[in-house]
């Protein structure tokens, strides 16, 4: 049997999620009505920044860390603000947030464009150093 192709994956996530666009996520996210998740790995964010105030949970952990019978059970996650989950591109923050809804998280939603989409905008980025 073939191996289904990720973008087949990505695209069928997406059919089923929420993808908020990026002036909505910035608006909430200075207002403080989101938790806002960066997914990606810890080698990204050393290398392109982060945005100032989402907190990082690696999406190999993900699911753990909100799960709350989890030993790794994060209290971030614990919140009635809507997360919304981001990674570079919109492609893994797709499959993730499918998982989430999966699990029963009815408040998430992803955000269009991810990381790229956040600079393109102008987003604020806080860069390794701690310069913006």
């Amino acid at each position: 049997m073939p191996i289904t192709p990720v973008s087949d994956l990505v695209a069928r996530a997406k059919e089923r999620i929420v993808t908020l666009p990026v002036d909505e996520v910035r608006r909430r996210h200075e207002a403080g009505s989101i938790l806002l998740v960066d997914i990606r790995d810890v080698r990204e964010l050393a290398r392109t920044g982060r945005i100032p105030g989402a907190i990082h949970a690696p999406r190999g952990m993900l699911e753990f860390w909100v799960d709350p019978a989890s030993p790794y059970h994060r209290p971030d996650f614990d919140t009635d603000r809507t997360i919304v989950l981001f990674c570079a591109a919109a492609q893994r923050s797709a499959l993730a947030v499918l998982t989430l809804q999966e699990m029963g998280v009815a408040d998430i939603a992803e955000m269009e464009g991810g990381f790229a989409g956040w600079q393109a905008a102008g987003g604020a980025v806080e860069q390794p150093d701690g310069s913006r």
